[in-house]
């Protein structure tokens, strides 16, 4: 009778797995947004490290941007108030369209974070041992 598994403890075996699996994925999409998207140490637009130096532009900008990138992001700013630089001829509609689409995922990920949804699962780490 020894060898005999009970059927409950098995049950509540894969229940625990379960879990474990479903907080593994929990922590794994936090760390996506939290830690790979708003990384203070990268530009949020190219990725490449942020010096010390940059400080400047990160005070003065929506995003955390590279020296390059924050000037991009000017230019893209007078371009979208009708003050285009000639000089600038490479900065054309498609460049203003990948600005647009990439200011835009930043405000859908920005929304995201402050979903009801994901304010809940960030109390839920916030909790001791979590939630499960």
């Amino acid at each position: 009778m020894a060898d005999i598994i009970s059927i409950d403890e098995r049950l509540k075996l894969g229940k625990e797995k379960k879990a474990a699996i479903i907080r593994a994925q929990k922590i794994q999409s936090l760390r996506k947004i939290l830690q790979c998207t708003h990384c203070a140490h990268k530009c949020a637009k190219c990725g490449t490290q942020i010096g010390i130096s940059d400080e400047d532009q990160r005070n003065r900008l929506p995003y955390r941007l590279c020296e390059s990138c924050a000037e991009e992001h000017l230019e893209y700013v007078q371009r979208l108030q009708k003050k285009k630089d000639p000089a600038f001829y490479w900065y054309n509609d498609a460049w203003m369209e990948v600005w647009t689409k990439w200011i835009a995922y930043q405000e859908s990920v920005r929304g995201y974070q402050q979903s009801k949804e994901f304010t809940d699962l960030m109390k839920e780490f916030e909790q001791p041992g979590g939630k499960d």
